[in-house]
């Protein structure tokens, strides 16, 4: 009984083993079968831990595909358009890590070498760069018949460089390069054989001429306000989005007098570099109701962004591009506000590195749009001097002594001279209360705001107050989570947040 039963255990086991091992043997077949049929994930075999699109994304525009040979295929291009970028990507990495890491994925034997000798040279002298492009023109000038060689011309390529020390910003530049480029197929991907310096050629083409002195005389006679919905602030386009209330509100604004709306577009809420076309559909949607209720709309980009790293310019650009091509043509659209208060910035993130991103998305979007002007939201009026000849009119918020603020507006005007100037945030809030027990009530805001609206009409000063609702909630983004500043903060409206006019209304109000 013992011998059988030992057996019969034998022949179990040795089935068992069996079916294991064919099940092993069928599942690798089934494995290296759809690897070979899928192919390999080209992020993990090019050394790209993160996909391109998601940290490099500059404007590449293909200007000539003619070929006197085989014609260039569109899968072909995408190919050789996609390598091409990695491998400005990868040089770009290789220069701020002083790393040869990835560099042969992208670059033929003999390509690696000026670039190993330039690593090498910054290791030696202690130097790394942040580096980007941000304009790629492209032109083909050969595809061999066998469709494993290209040859092309990169013009006008836009460079940005800063240039370290240790932790240390020696100096930072820009550039207009052209090049050309050939290219191998190997292993299934293009990689760099040259990339050689040539004369940029000539631009012979008109630029077309900006016309937005139409928009700036509607500064000059502003009377507005910073809008968010009253239950939904800092979330404009967001769940609560109802085109019902908005419009609502715009009535309201429209009888106060006012003309004019200035509201927020947030850099993550819209979807980063790949702008989100259900956020453009309500951003559209609004400035339809604008249009209705003939308000003019200053928009605000970037609101909660403050990283102005140069790797991450190229992103940037898109969202903006996407954004401005979007809504350029409105009718309801009255210009351009690059950044909320960018100068707070200034101590964490470097003032140079902060103005630098605002120079070069002025520069793009004056191209993108051409009948718009374009500002910058400075928190002072003393921070209105920057970038003065870049902008197209000068905005700042002041939330200091009334009392002196026309000394301070007279001193900016004196120095900013030819160009509209803007009072595009200020007001007080009515909170007195236990966080804040020596605060202002709505006697004291009704006061400020009957004061203010003389010496802005005195003075012929255009101007946007914050804001027209009081507000239930206040994001711990806007003001931290202190009671005593979340408090105050709440209550900058002329319309309680149950729907009461306060004191302040009818010295804003024109009805």
């Amino acid at each position: 009984m013992t011998i059988k039963l030992n057996k019969t255990l034998y022949r179990v086991i040795i089935l068992v083993t069996f079916i294991a091992v064919n099940a092993l043997i069928i599942f690798g077949i089934s494995a290296a079968w759809a690897f070979m049929n899928t192919g390999a994930d080209k992020t993990s075999m090019l050394h790209l831990e993160v996909p391109m699109e998601d940290v490099y994304k500059p404007s590449l525009t293909w200007t000539n595909l003619q070929n006197p040979g085989r014609p260039m295929e569109k899968q072909a291009l995408g190919e050789i358009t996609n390598d091409y970028m990695n491998a400005w990507h990868v040089r770009n990495i290789a220069y701020k890590k002083n790393d040869r890491y990835g560099i042969e994925d992208f670059y033929t034997d003999s390509a690696r070498v000026r670039l190993y000798d330039n690593i090498d040279l910054n290791i030696k002298k202690k130097q790394w760069y942040k580096r980007t492009t941000l304009n790629h023109n492209s032109s083909l000038d050969f595809y061999t018949a066998d469709g494993t060689m290209v040859v092309f011309k990169d013009h006008n390529v836009e460079e940005y460089q800063e240039v370290y020390e240790g932790e240390k910003l020696l100096f930072a530049e820009k550039d207009t390069t052209s090049y050309q480029v050939m290219m191998l197929l190997e292993d299934g991907f293009w990689r760099i054989r040259h990339l050689k310096e040539i004369t940029t050629p000539v631009d012979t083409t008109k630029a077309k001429s900006r016309k937005i002195d139409k928009q700036l005389a509607k500064i000059k006679n502003l009377r507005g306000l910073n809008y968010y919905p009253k239950d939904s602030p800092w979330d404009t386009f967001g769940k609560k989005f109802n085109d019902t209330i908005i419009n609502n509100d715009f009535k309201i604004i429209k009888k106060m007098g006012l003309n004019t709306i200035r509201i927020f577009i947030q850099y993550e809420d819209f979807g980063k570099h790949s702008v989100k076309g259900k956020k453009l559909d309500l951003l559209k949607n609004t400035l339809d109701l604008a249009k209705e209720n003939n308000l003019d709309v200053l928009i605000t980009l970037f609101d909660f962004y403050g990283d102005y790293d140069v790797s991450n310019w190229t992103l940037t650009h898109r969202h903006a591009e996407t954004l401005v091509n979007a809504v350029k043509d409105h009718p309801a659209l009255l210009g351009w506000d690059i950044k909320n208060e960018p100068d707070l910035d200034f101590e964490s993130r470097g003032k140079q590195r902060v103005l630098a991103w605002l120079d070069q998305m002025l520069i793009n979007i004056k191209k993108w749009d051409k009948n718009h002007p374009v500002t910058i939201g400075w928190s002072s009026p003393e921070a209105g001097v920057e970038l003065l000849n870049q902008v197209d009119f000068v905005s700042y918020h002041y939330y200091r002594d009334i009392d002196k603020f026309l000394e301070a507006h007279k001193i900016l005007t004196k120095q900013v001279k030819n160009k509209p100037i803007l009072l595009q945030e200020y007001g007080i809030s009515s909170y007195k209360g236990f966080w804040k027990p020596f605060g202002t009530n709505e006697e004291d805001q009704a006061e400020f705001h009957k004061y203010t609206q003389e010496v802005f009409t005195e003075n012929n000063i255009p101007f946007m107050f914050w804001t027209l609702y009081d507000f239930g909630e206040i994001p711990k983004e806007v003001v931290g989570r202190l009671p005593w500043r979340k408090n105050v903060q709440k209550h900058f409206g002329f319309i309680s947040k149950d729907g009461k006019e306060k004191a302040a209304f009818k010295y804003i109000s024109k009805k």
